[in-house]
């Protein structure tokens, strides 16, 4: 049966696991999951309406880890079938472009640039064994299930460099990569990068601020722009109102916002006006454009008990467990439309809690909306995920346009 999703809430004390089957289809189970973590999760819908999903595994299970499954379902997520391994693939996104399967990731954590082809349905893939076969920029690169955009002629995507070895995210610097929409994609000679940018730690007052997870959106007038996570977490002495550029805004609901140029080469930020309200800026999140609403739709973790603890524990940072649907005219307010799952909303959760639902991907489909998840449902902990589980928002455009 379709997982139509609706406010689900479970009550258990902290750090139990929940009794009774998670909300939604499982897709996917860690084989072993005290030492092989779910990542990752990511969908794609073929042209003749096939759903695709893979996801990744991390942790400390060497068998396991930076390897990549793929599943496909042909009755709209009701069931899914195993497709395919692919060994030496992490931190992905998946894409259709021109009637093949695009997997654009890395090779390992903190690996080379790649991009792999299938036209099967998931069921192969091309191998990228050097530049001309979907190697496309050596270095040490992060990047997550986010939107591939096609605008003025090429296809973009965010992504990020390790260009340090301080502390997480510290070390990230957030950069687009670009292709020409007709072109060879696995010819690193096609594709065009940005400048990098690196979070300036002055402009925020945290521990370890820093932005990660991107997604390119072409913003009202046609401009591209890098939507980015900011990891908002406060130090010690730091007042939990933000300052700087981010003065009056929520500390955990601070998104930030690039600007890219047309020609895919440079990337700027400007700290006086870049620091946007984003509720669930904290998570990661996928952010994608509705024809039909006009409006850009994105799935969220809230963080419903923002409080001023500063225990590592029980830190807000923890809280993925409520996955809220929201949508904005402009990218710069956005409004909650409906909550889509929820566990324990309100309450302080802990580190080792095990309930999460987390880089949440999703996709349009007619009416509806089709979501992946990077779940724990009784996992090693709500970060350390045990399962991927399929959902589906029936109608999710009804509550605000009936």
């Amino acid at each position: 049966m379709l997982f139509s999703a609706l406010a689900f809430s479970v009550p258990c004390a902290a750090a139990d696991a929940p009794a009774g089957p998670p909300p939604g289809v499982v897709i996917a189970r860690s084989p072993d999951p005290d030492r092989a973590y779910v990542g990752t999760p990511a969908i794609a819908i073929l042209p003749d309406g096939t759903y695709v999903a893979a996801h990744d595994f991390f942790g400390k299970n060497p068998a396991l880890t930076d390897t990549t499954q793929v599943f496909g379902s042909r009755d709209r997520g009701a069931t899914w079938t195993f497709l395919s391994t692919i060994r030496g693939q992490a931190w992905f996104t998946l894409f259709v472009h021109r009637g093949a399967l695009y997997l654009h990731g890395t090779a390992s954590r903190y690996g080379d640039l790649t991009i792999r082809r299938s036209t099967d349905g998931g069921r192969t893939w091309t191998e990228p064994r050097d530049e001309r076969t979907g190697r496309l920029i050596r270095g040490r690169f992060h990047g997550a299930p986010v939107p591939v955009v096609e605008h003025a002629g090429r296809l973009w995507r965010a992504v990020e460099e390790r260009v340090n070895d301080l502390q997480w995210p510290l070390h990230f610097s957030s950069l687009v990569v670009s292709a020409p929409a007709g072109s060879d994609l696995l010819d690193a000679a096609n594709w065009t990068r940005t400048n990098g940018a690196v979070f300036d730690a002055a402009w925020f007052n945290g521990r370890r601020p820093g932005w990660l997870e991107g997604n390119v959106v072409v913003a009202p007038g046609g401009a591209l722009v890098n939507i980015l996570r900011l990891h908002a977490e406060p130090r010690a002495d730091d007042a939990l109102a933000p300052t700087g550029g981010a003065t009056g805004i929520p500390r955990y609901e601070v998104g930030v916002r690039c600007e890219v140029s047309a020609d895919g080469r440079t990337q700027t930020f400007d700290a006086r006006r870049g620091f946007v309200h984003f509720p669930g800026s904290q998570s990661k999140y996928t952010i994608r454009f509705d024809a039909r609403t006009q409006r850009y739709w994105a799935l969220v973790q809230k963080i419903t008990h923002p409080h001023e603890g500063r225990e590592w524990v029980t830190s807000p940072i923890h809280q993925r467990n409520v996955t809220v649907l929201t949508s904005s005219a402009d990218l710069r307010t956005w409004r909650e439309e409906r909550v889509v799952l929820s566990h324990r909303a309100g309450e302080t959760l802990r580190q080792d809690d095990r309930v999460a639902w987390q880089y949440l991907d999703w996709q349009f489909d007619g009416e509806d909306l089709v979501a992946v998840s990077r779940t724990s449902w009784g996992g090693q902990n709500y970060h350390n995920a045990n399962l991927m589980t399929f959902h589906r928002i029936a109608r999710f455009r009804d509550s605000s346009f009936p």
